[in-house]
């Protein structure tokens, strides 16, 4: 006589639910951080297109990782609109930033800091304020979820 298990489809969804709670727990960890940095032109670190990730940050002068407690990153460019900064090429600065915006919602857009007008985005997220996103896809997790699943049974 063989046993076998079968899920039933609420408890399969159940699982995949459950899976996707803890894979989404996994990446993003308890701890948020940002990129802090600040270059100008062609010669700084922190520059688009931002090579770095969370390990390559400790070995490179002017970088840093730095924890967040609003969970909340900015990048902002400066320059390369008509000031006299021009001269001295875009500056790129990524920080923590101390709340987010009024409608958490993140995005990128001209606004004005610090009476310069600037190009900035907002982000929530461990180490969200890098050039490339490296979070994985809800869409991605599902489809393994169900082959996984799939496979099982």
């Amino acid at each position: 006589m063989k046993i076998c298990c079968r899920i039933w489809p609420t408890e399969r969804i159940l699982t995949i639910f459950i899976t996707l709670l803890l894979l989404s727990d996994c990446s993003e960890g308890l701890l948020r951080r940002c990129f802090a940095c600040r270059s100008r032109g062609e010669l700084g670190s922190c520059k688009d297109p931002f090579k770095f990730n969370a390990t390559q940050v400790e070995n490179e002068r002017g970088v840093e990782a730095v924890p967040c407690a609003s969970g909340w990153c900015g990048k902002f460019l400066e320059g390369g609109n008509g000031y006299k900064d021009d001269d001295y090429g875009i500056a790129t600065q990524r920080m923590c930033l101390q709340r987010g915006p009024s409608d958490s919602e993140e995005r990128c857009a001209y606004t004005v800091w610090n009476y310069r007008k600037v190009f900035m985005c907002f982000c929530q997220g461990d180490l969200c304020n890098s050039s490339t996103n490296l979070h994985q896809s809800f869409i991605f997790v599902l489809v393994i979820s169900l082959i996984g699943d799939w496979l099982v049974n």
